[in-house]
């Protein structure tokens, strides 16, 4: 979450690997004497503080638990806002001329996407959609978009998927918009970046079911809601990443520019501007990611389409009907990603020399226009608007009939290793309930401790107040023991994906054909609607705290594992070479090089380990694990906009204290960029 993340840092235990000088030998030492110093002075201090403020503590609130005269009662003042809105939502001005204005211009833009898509029928959408991908992306990714929608068809989903990729179009172009333009503030500030920062990590932090509600009160049950709820989660990374661009441009060309006597506004479109395509189009990538990935959850509140599918499949608990809809849902994903990556790589480069010119420039462009419209005609001359019944290939009963057989033969009995309802019993047994208790067993001012220690000896005193800050926002809020039981789930999940993810993804880091081989399956595995495989995971390893961890690791894993790849093979070769050329085994280069210089992307992997995992807590109060996220299902499905609110409001402060102990910064990183 942090960008202070992605920045590379000098490790002294690695200069060794690239010098022999005995200058370079001292330097290392110094320097770890230096980091050492620092951080006991750091530990001195807090002692200091410990030893005064924990007796005091403990002689006025000896309980453990966080003390009731210390808890504010929010449920009041929220209960009166959501009458508020219900008795004025069809009169007051601000619901008739604002809100009113804003959810009718979001079902005509819905409305004439889909109508567009219907115009051009199953033929003309996919006919458009490939030449598209070949112009921009090549032509690998033509065919996989060609295959992606055939296959789409194919399952029977073709109009809930037009439906889906209506509501995306408008939520992804919305929040692009509105993610560039607020981005562009805070690239362009420092004053607006830092308040857009927090403003961000809580819109990324926030569960979507938490916002759901209040989203619902306003606009009610139906398409508006579903696109404002997925932009309010789609926005922040495309924002992040303009930001990041702007900021990073290279102060060399912009000082070139401005000695030209460019104006502010000149510097910004011919400067500023080009130097962060790149990130600009990665943000665009992300949110089309993002947005995807809340199809299903858009569609609790009306959002339709592919997402609908999936949720009435879950209510049936029907795996073969989640699967055959959430399957389009991942191959709109992947042809996004894979077109939106492979622009990014090509743009700025120059066109290639040679080869007709039609295949070039606005040619190539007008024949993909008159391509369309001809195979739009033949397609409606066949009378065939919406993908022909007849060509479609049933999935659900083999699915179910695989998921039976996994349930009968994996969830008990299994020789030696035992079956998935031992595995979950062992997990919470000897690695929840445990953490689980202690939590909860530690005084809160003991927690509040461990938690300013950790941020500080890896940040600053303002990481360490925030992180302090928002944990005794929790106590306040009154909701600590729910939220210490959440904070375990977390930290087991994360545990466990760490050493999973490090060890696949230090694996595929040494070879090349191990990557390719993860790729597809990393893609599945991350745009895959929770919802979806779900069932399957309450099928293997029962309802409980278990099955949430185990859908809270499938979700994250994938992350860590493409971070940690791409950080160990982004080490600078001529250190590894130098390593190679000292006599250096695999392991020792692993150890004494890769690992210390690939730190920062380590670091981001287990930030985003957190984050994702974190993420996945409300689905998990949908199957057992209780805590918070059962209080903001709850809070969703009874209408309590305080239990709701209050719950999500819990899980962003567990989620801004562990991004703030998980992402080391500096007192230069706060000031640059």
């Amino acid at each position: 979450m942090s960008a202070t993340a992605t920045r590379p840092s000098t490790d002294p235990a690695t200069e060794p690997a690239a010098t022999g000088t005995a200058a370079d030998e001292t330097r290392p030492s110094l320097l770890s004497a230096v980091v050492h110093s620092h951080a006991a002075r750091k530990l001195a201090v807090l002692v200091v503080i410990a030893a005064v403020l924990v007796p005091l503590a403990h002689a006025k609130w000896a309980s453990g638990s966080w003390p009731d005269a210390l808890t504010v009662d929010v449920s009041e003042p929220l209960g009166k806002a959501s009458d508020w809105i219900i008795d004025n939502r069809d009169s007051h001005w601000i619901f008739l001329y604002f809100f009113g204005h804003i959810s009718n211009v979001v079902i005509i833009c819905v409305r004439a996407v889909y109508v567009v898509l219907l115009t051009l029928g199953w033929a003309g959408v996919t006919a458009a959609s490939t030449l598209v991908a070949w112009r921009v992306a090549g032509v690998r990714v033509a065919v996989t978009t060609l295959v992606s929608f055939a296959v789409c068809g194919l399952l029977g989903m073709w109009v809930p998927t037009m439906q889906t990729l209506a509501l995306m179009a408008v939520a992804v172009t919305a929040s692009v918009v509105i993610g560039g333009l607020l981005g562009l503030a805070g690239g362009l500030s420092e004053r607006a970046f830092r308040a857009l920062r927090p403003i961000l990590d809580t819109m990324q932090v926030l569960p979507a079911f938490a916002y759901l509600l209040p989203v619902v009160l306003i606009f009610g049950i139906g398409v508006p809601g579903a696109v404002l709820a997925t932009v309010i989660y789609a926005a922040p990374p495309m924002a992040r990443l303009t930001a990041l661009g702007l900021r990073g441009a290279d102060a060399g060309v912009l000082e070139a520019v401005a000695s030209l006597g460019a104006t502010w506004r000149q510097r910004l479109l011919s400067a500023r501007l080009p130097l962060a395509r790149k990130e600009l189009l990665l943000g665009v990538n992300q949110a089309i990611m993002m947005a995807l990935s809340m199809a299903v959850i858009a569609s609790v509140i009306g959002g339709g389409g592919l997402g609908d599918r999936v949720y009435q499949a879950l209510s049936s608990v029907d795996v073969g009907k989640a699967l055959a809809a959430g399957l389009p849902i991942v191959l709109l994903a992947v042809v996004m990603d894979r077109t939106t990556a492979s622009a990014g790589e090509r743009l700025g480069e120059p066109p290639a020399e040679g080869g007709p010119r039609l295949l070039r420039g606005w040619p190539a462009w007008a024949g993909v226009g008159v391509i369309t419209v001809v195979v739009t005609l033949v397609g409606r001359l066949a009378g065939s608007q919406t993908w022909p019944t007849g060509w479609t290939v049933p999935i659900e009963e083999p699915v179910n009939q695989f998921k039976d057989w996994m349930v009968d033969h994996l969830y008990t009995g299994v020789p030696v290793v035992g079956g998935t309802a031992d595995w979950a019993s062992d997990y919470v047994k000897w690695i929840l309930d445990p953490l689980r208790e202690g939590l909860q067993g530690l005084p809160w001012y003991a927690v509040l401790l461990i938690v300013a220690t950790l941020a500080w000896l890896i940040g600053t005193w303002a990481t360490a107040l925030t992180a302090t800050a928002a944990m005794a926002a929790i106590g306040v809020l009154g909701v600590w023991a729910p939220s210490m039981d959440t904070l375990s789930q977390v930290l087991a999940a994360v545990f466990v994906t760490l050493v999973l993810g490090f060890a696949i993804g230090i694996a595929a880091a040494r070879s090349t054909r191990l990557e390719r081989l993860l790729r597809p399956v990393l893609d599945v595995c991350q745009t895959m609607p929770q919802f979806v495989y779900l069932i399957p995971v309450v099928a293997l390893f029962g309802v409980g705290r278990a099955p949430a961890a185990a859908a809270a690791i499938v979700y994250a894993l994938p992350a860590v594992i493409r971070i940690t790849t791409q950080g160990l093979r982004n080490v600078d070769p001529a250190a590894l070479e130098s390593a190679r050329s000292l006599g250096a085994t695999q392991g020792q280069q692993l150890r004494q090089v890769q690992l210390p210089l690939a730190r920062p992307a380590l670091l981001l992997a287990v930030n985003q380990g957190v984050v994702l995992v974190l993420a996945v807590v409300i689905i998990g109060g949908l199957v057992g694990s209780g805590a918070l996220g059962y209080d903001v299902v709850f809070g969703l499905a009874q209408g309590d906009l305080a239990t709701g609110l209050v719950a999500g409001a819990a899980i962003v402060c567990l989620g801004l204290m562990l991004d703030r102990v998980t992402q080391p910064t500096s007192r230069r990183d706060r000031k640059g960029a």
